[in-house]
């Protein structure tokens, strides 16, 4: 058997939670086909009534298409409504599923990395990817299959009116290629800027007394104002991009449904259409093309959602991945670091080099020296915070991350430097903040 390798595990976590999704999106699938066929119900009314009931003058046939119309629409509608509410609800259990691996992911990377506001950026690509699935544009992705439907039956009207309509989307969907060609890199860009606008502003939070005792503050309110400015213009740069191409794209179907009619009307004065088929084409030209109008005008979301998966999908795989531990036995016997190397992480300098010690049970140790030499350093190395450079911290001779840090903490006691205590009560806190059943 193939050994199980790393590339095997990658983005799993976030493969199992798009499944579930996918597999939500399915019933989504079903219920827009029965909605599309359903939206045939307008334009076989209007064919009717122009040809029909004008033409005959029946009363009767009036009510009974217009019963059957009713009908359909109000089907259409109930279904409408339940497949928006099928993908809230995937974009819900997409939050669910992935939730406590961006909670994991947070708290990784702000001890792993020295820029620790970097931390948040999970919670903002899964806020992206549940954004984009509350947007119109993934039921409008849902509805693209169905545009053939549409064009193909203007064709079943005539074949002209069919060509037009072939054309109208030929240019529709080269638009569309053209806002993800155009607007992929203007997208990274927002993301970068919008990264770096939180790293700033999340710094100066932080670090805001000492900004104001030290008179900081004009100097970092322009620095400040200068990212932001560039993440203005970015965003700017893409809005643009995206909503000029959705405004050419509203031109395009207007012309076209209105050349449809003039095509129609051509048609219909050489005897070769009926005015019912000439309305029920630009209806159907309409229908055929506002999917791909809503998908352009919701490409930022897209484009944002796309990114956004990716980052995270390498964010909790490298999490998974470094998170993964053997069950152990309580440690009692002996802890030891050996020819340690300590260093901050993303530094390329030691703090502290070659560190030797060993206790046993019942031993004490205490470490004094100046401020800066390195003592929280040590003992950040200690219990796992920060990876060695180089050597080994061993507890009963296993090596500090082969324990499950879930396992290890209740044989425990660390006190960092800023000592809050966590949204609860004192004994919550005292507890480790253990939810009790």
């Amino acid at each position: 058997m193939r050994p199980v390798s790393r590339n095997d595990r990658i983005h799993s976590s976030v493969t199992l939670a798009l499944k579930d999704c996918r597999r939500v999106f399915l019933s989504v699938a079903v219920f827009s086909g029965v909605v599309n066929l359903l939206m045939l119900a307008g334009p076989l009314y209007m064919l009717q009534i122009y040809d029909r009931v004008l033409g005959s003058r029946s009363i009767p046939t009036l009510i009974a298409l217009s019963v059957f119309l009713v009908g359909a629409y109000l089907f259409q509608g109930v279904l409408d409504a339940i497949r928006g509410r099928l993908v809230v609800r995937a974009a819900n259990l997409l939050d669910r599923d992935l939730s406590s691996g961006v909670h994991n992911a947070v708290i990784h990377i702000a001890t792993r990395s020295r820029n620790a506001e970097h931390a948040n950026q999970p919670v903002r690509d899964l806020d992206q990817v549940r954004t984009f699935l509350n947007s119109a544009g993934p039921i409008a992705i849902v509805d693209l299959p169905w545009v053939p439907l549409f064009l193909g039956t203007c064709f079943l009207i005539h074949l002209w009116l069919g060509v037009l309509a072939c054309i109208g989307g030929a240019i529709l969907l080269g638009l569309t290629l053209l806002t993800e060609r155009t607007s992929r890199l203007p997208s990274r860009e927002v993301g970068r800027l919008a990264g770096i606008r939180s790293v700033l502003i999340e710094a100066d939070r932080s670090n805001s007394e000492t900004i104001v005792a030290m008179g900081m503050t004009k100097a970092l309110s322009e620095r400040w104002t200068n990212v932001n400015q560039s993440y203005l213009t970015a965003v700017g740069i893409s809005s643009d991009i995206v909503g000029g191409y959705g405004s050419v794209s509203k031109v395009v179907r207007m012309l076209l449904q209105s050349a449809i009619l003039g095509l129609g009307a051509f048609l219909v004065i050489k005897q070769e259409l009926s005015a019912g088929a000439m309305i029920a084409a630009s209806i159907m030209v309409g229908r055929a093309l506002a999917p791909i109008e809503t998908v352009i005008a919701n490409w930022r979301t897209f484009l944002a959602a796309r990114v956004g998966i990716r980052r995270l999908s390498d964010t909790l795989s490298r999490t998974e991945i470094e998170g993964q531990h053997m069950m152990l036995p309580a440690p009692s016997c002996n802890i030891s670091i050996d020819n340690a190397v300590v260093a901050a992480p993303g530094a390329s300098k030691a703090t502290l080099s070659d560190i030797n010690f060993s206790l046993v049970a019942g031993e004490a140790l205490g470490i004094i020296g100046p401020s800066g030499g390195g003592k929280t350093s040590l003992a950040r190395a200690l219990v796992g915070i920060w990876p060695l450079m180089r050597g080994n911290v061993r507890m009963d001779g296993a090596s500090i991350d082969q324990w499950d840090p879930r396992h290890l903490g209740h044989h425990i006691g660390f006190l960092s430097q800023s000592v809050e205590l966590f949204d609860g009560t004192i004994a919550e806190n005292i507890a480790r903040m253990v939810v009790e059943p």
